[in-house]
């Protein structure tokens, strides 16, 4: 368990955000603005209904975006970016200059792990 008088340990378990396979493209999504679920899932085509919604719960429960629901029928659930989302807003745009300055050496260094490793690429 974590002291959380120890600043190293209290500073790693605050700053753990879920770098799951959807998360920046969530948060990327709803820099337009609030979306459905439903919206959300067909603009990110190809997420699996559970991976999205594990990913919506665990970025609302970090502070980086609200749910609204709505008593309609049929039920009517909206999320938007909080402002500690919209910060994050600026890694995913790091992340992606990133991706496209060193998209070629990645590739490259993927070649040649594949020709040395006998095991099949992940």
């Amino acid at each position: 368990m974590s002291d959380p008088q120890d600043p190293a340990t209290a500073d790693a378990d605050l700053l753990v955000v879920r770098p799951g396979k959807w998360t920046l493209v969530v948060i990327v999504q709803l820099r337009e603005g609030t979306k459905r679920f439903n919206e959300l899932r067909r603009n990110m085509g190809g997420v699996p209904q559970k991976s999205l919604s594990v990913t919506l719960r665990e970025l609302e429960r970090d502070g980086f975006i609200t749910r609204k629901a709505y008593a309609t029928i049929p039920p009517r659930v909206e999320y938007d970016l909080t402002d500690l989302g919209r910060e994050l807003l600026h890694l995913a745009d790091d992340f992606k200059r990133f991706a496209q300055r060193n998209r070629d050496a990645v590739e490259r260094a993927r070649r040649l792990f594949d020709a040395a490793d006998d095991r099949a690429p992940l």
